[in-house]
């Protein structure tokens, strides 16, 4: 398997890692656990930290698939090399600090984080036109 498509299997996993990740949050809310074999008929009142990592989460979900399409568009077409490869790694690696920084409340680096990500998807992005 070449790099990016690495680096997709990673944002995937990433994915799944935040969700164990407020998961967690939520069973050791008090009365978390009930609220999630219930019916969820109403909100849990959760830490920060946890809504945090839902909304990080949430953020991944928006940016995944249109990485996705990128990664394997190159793949398709032929194009994937050291560029998509810088990219796709890009995308990853920014991805979990953006998650990082999401979950302890650092705004302004976060944005910057997620800044980089896209630029790996620009990488893909210019070398499939290429």
């Amino acid at each position: 398997m070449t790099t990016d498509l690495w680096m997709l299997v990673g944002s995937a996993l990433l994915y799944f890692a935040i969700m164990f990740l407020y998961s967690f949050g939520r069973f050791v809310t008090p009365g978390g656990f009930q609220w999630a074999f219930g019916n969820r008929g109403s909100d849990l009142e959760v830490a920060p930290w946890v809504a945090r990592a839902v909304r990080a989460q949430q953020n991944l979900s928006e940016n995944i698939g249109p990485f996705a399409i990128l990664v394997l568009g190159a793949e398709a077409a032929g194009k994937a090399n050291h560029l998509t490869a810088l990219g796709a790694t890009l995308f990853l690696a920014a991805r979990v600090v953006h998650t990082g920084l999401y979950v302890v409340g650092v705004s302004y680096l976060r944005s910057l984080a997620w800044a980089v990500a896209l630029t790996g998807e620009v990488l893909i992005f210019v070398r499939i036109f290429q």
